[in-house]
């Protein structure tokens, strides 16, 4: 996961982090809830320097890059196919969910498997 991680990182970053092996924990507060958290300096990097950049969410990464790093970004709080979509600016939510539900495994994001769902 850690090595994903990396690779999502702008140069700038990787510059400071020539590995994702050995990075050090950092202390992050939350804007909302003022609480202090420890947290991976490539996961703090990524979230505070890297997904601000223009070019993070670029109409030419790929859908499901592009949801890691949305997901990422967003500290892995849920979303729904609409809200990726929108947060993205791209994607029609039923093609996001299908994706999501059926596709190939991407970045450790494992489709949905025969009979694992629930109907409730």
């Amino acid at each position: 996961m850690r090595a994903e991680l990396w690779a999502q990182l702008c140069p700038d970053c990787r510059a400071k982090f020539p590995s994702y092996k050995g990075t050090e924990v950092v202390d992050w507060v939350d804007p909302e809830t003022g609480e202090v958290h420890q947290v991976d300096g490539l996961w703090y990097s990524l979230r505070h320097c890297c997904s601000q950049r223009p070019g993070f969410l670029a109409r030419t990464t790929g859908l499901m890059t592009a949801i890691f790093r949305l997901l990422l970004a967003s500290g892995n709080e849920p979303l729904s196919p609409l809200e990726m979509g929108q947060r993205l600016g791209r994607g029609n939510p039923e093609i996001i969910l299908r994706l999501l539900l059926y596709g190939r495994r991407y970045y450790g994001i494992e489709p949905c498997q025969e009979g694992s769902r629930s109907d409730n």
